[in-house]
């Protein structure tokens, strides 16, 4: 009977949503960097971009009334792709960079997994990105790990073969 409940509940849970994907919004400090290493580093796409205006960003409580930029960019430019949004208020960082995952609490990381790090690698090298511990790190047969930090301190973990 327990069982049945939970599975009811799990499912009547997931059927709330209208969509299986999750955008997510970073912060960004100086937005033609941040697209630099995210287009032409990691290798996203843009896929759009707006303005908020002083108005909706009071009504909405996104800010204090501070205008901002927002660029989509993609994986690739699909609808079964999760959005990763570029927000940029026209103001550098206001908090030290991290060394580590564990030096704040929040959205630390993402995962990207790729078909060959080596052109990642080498895109990313091109730009002087610092790679971070002895990657890249062989996490089995095929696939090995890099770390790196985006120009503001976010830290991207790229999975997948080298080659």
């Amino acid at each position: 009977m327990l069982a049945a409940l939970l599975i009811t509940f799990a499912s009547h849970a997931q059927s709330n949503f209208s969509s299986k994907l999750i955008g997510l919004g970073v912060v960004v400090s100086d937005l033609d960097r941040s697209l630099d290493f995210y287009m032409n580093g990691i290798g996203m796409v843009k896929v759009y971009d707006f303005k908020i205006n002083e108005d909706f960003s009071r009504r909405s409580g996104l800010s204090n009334g501070v205008p901002a930029t927002v660029t989509v960019l993609k994986l690739e430019n699909s609808p079964e792709a999760n959005e990763w949004k570029l927000v940029n208020f026209g103001k550098k960082e206001t908090h030290p960079t991290q060394n580590f995952i564990q030096d704040n609490t929040g959205v630390q990381y993402i995962t990207i997994n790729v078909k060959a790090l080596k052109p990642v690698i080498e895109r990313l090298k091109e730009r002087n990105v610092k790679f971070l511990g002895s990657t890249p790190t062989p996490l089995n047969q095929k696939s090995h790990f890099v770390l790196v930090q985006d120009p503001d301190g976010t830290f991207i973990e790229l999975i997948g073969p080298m080659e």
